[in-house]
């Protein structure tokens, strides 16, 4: 199967929607949201569901998809035709008509609880992914920032969303400290020449530093040429400086780049 086959994975948050799964395969989206949150990597040839906290053992986690047969726009009224008329009877969606539910024979886990829209995914991706982060598939540089961060067992999140002087912000990468958090940005060569993006992006950083972030940026080349030696050991330090990670343990956890062994000594280096 080829790589670039699209799988959408989706928010599962009640049990009636679960149930119309289940028993016959369909799944909804509001029209608005693919226009909002998809945009150009719809239609999805696969879908998948994120399980929210109302599923008990299988909450925080991705375990079930399917294969999408045919998309039909329909109103409300049409999926539910028993429901009283209101308001919202005819909002429009994306009727998703798919094939067998079948089920993941591990599951991809949430290390934490978090709030997730839609993620864009490929075949291959989804496939081999572990954990939610493994899924994201936004650009090659955050790649390879989150392989190197998972070489050097530092738990980021990647795509999280977090909401700032009422302003809602997705951060590359969110890094959780014990005494602050970490943002780290991926700033490609479309960055730089886009004044307005940057413009944007500094009182983003603004409010961002106010409410307790410490922002990172790393451009393109940066990235591809000096990962190792610049990137990690710069976000290995700032971690370090907000008292570690901040985990499900008794104290937080520094991260050690010599100790891991994977982090090698320059010509200078003590």
């Amino acid at each position: 199967m080829s790589d670039r086959v699209e799988v959408l994975v989706a928010i599962m948050n009640n049990e009636r929607d679960f149930a119309i799964l289940r028993q016959k395969h369909w799944y909804r989206i509001p029209i608005s949201s693919v226009k909002k949150f998809i945009k150009d990597r719809w239609p999805p040839q696969w879908i998948a569901f994120y399980q929210t906290k109302i599923f008990g053992e299988e909450a925080f986690t991705v375990s079930y998809f399917a294969e999408v047969n045919h998309i039909k726009e329909v109103f409300r009224w049409q999926l539910f035709p028993d429901e009283p008329q209101n308001d919202r009877s005819n909002r429009k969606y994306y009727q998703l008509l798919l094939g067998e539910i079948q089920k993941l024979p591990v599951p991809i886990l949430s290390r934490r609880w978090r709030r997730i829209v839609f993620i864009s995914t490929t075949w291959t991706k989804f496939m081999s992914a572990a954990e939610i982060n493994d899924l994201y598939d936004d650009s090659p540089l955050e790649d390879r920032l989150w392989t190197e961060f998972k070489l050097h067992d530092i738990p980021a999140e990647r795509q999280e969303f977090v909401t700032v002087k009422q302003n809602n912000y997705a951060l590359d990468f969110a890094i959780y400290c014990h005494h602050g958090n970490i943002d780290v940005e991926t700033d490609g060569d479309s960055w730089h020449a886009n004044p307005e993006k940057a413009a944007q992006d500094r009182l983003r950083d603004n409010d961002l530093g106010v409410a307790g972030w410490k922002v990172l940026r790393f451009g393109t080349k940066e990235i591809r040429e000096r990962v190792k030696e610049y990137c990690i050991p710069t976000v290995a330090e700032s971690i370090n400086k907000l008292g570690g990670i901040s985990e499900d343990r008794y104290l937080p956890r520094m991260i050690n780049l010599y100790e891991l062994g994977t982090y090698q000594m320059g010509l200078f280096d003590d």
